[in-house]
């Protein structure tokens, strides 16, 4: 019997809650089996930031898991999934990942799936940058992360925030081998041409 499709995603406290949100809209779309944990800082975020709840981001996903629950099952490298999403990552959290001193079930699924040579996607949302942010982000990239800080594709012609935001996560869930319609891919300076 084959798992299911899983995908983790981890919103942490850094602005910008909506990229998780639109995470986890697309992903059902998409028919997966979803991992939700954000962290007290993410929900504190999110509640500032608005529209949604926390209950329902959480309603969007298909399991919750508590951000203290270290023994959940997304915490074990046995527990199968494609990998995981980080929208958005804070430096906290990057920093956590990058050197392996996790100390919440966000940043310690995120070393599982590094240690498990799975798919590690952090939209980190800080600038400016100073040296230690680099460096953490070298080091979690060579530990087999991959940074996508969510960077507005103005040759898309974005008309609103939704459309920058909907960019940035069709983007990230390329990185896991789905295709999503709903945005302008760039085709090269001869497009559209006869």
């Amino acid at each position: 019997m084959m798992d299911p499709q899983r995908l983790i995603v981890g919103i942490s406290g850094a602005s910008g809650a909506v990229y998780g949100v639109r995470i986890l809209e697309m992903a059902r779309t998409l028919g997966l089996e979803t991992h939700l944990v954000m962290s007290r800082s993410a929900k504190v975020t999110a509640a500032h930031e608005g529209p949604f709840k926390v209950k329902q981001i959480e309603a969007l996903a298909s399991v919750v898991h508590p951000v203290e629950d270290i023994a959940a099952s997304i915490s074990s490298g046995s527990f199968r999934t494609l990998g995981m999403v980080v929208a958005p990552c804070s430096i906290r959290s990057l920093s956590e990942i990058a050197y392996g001193m996790t100390s919440t079930l966000l940043t310690r699924s995120a070393d599982v799936v590094l240690k498990e040579r799975r798919r590690l996607v952090l939209m980190v949302r800080e600038t400016p940058l100073h040296l230690g942010h680099l460096r953490a982000m070298t080091q979690a990239t060579e530990a087999g992360a991959i940074i996508m800080p969510p960077v507005p594709a103005f040759f898309a012609k974005p008309e609103t925030v939704d459309d920058i935001v909907t960019y940035s996560c069709v983007r990230a869930l390329d990185l896991f081998g789905f295709s999503l319609g709903g945005i302008r891919r760039w085709g090269g300076k001869d497009a559209g041409k006869n």
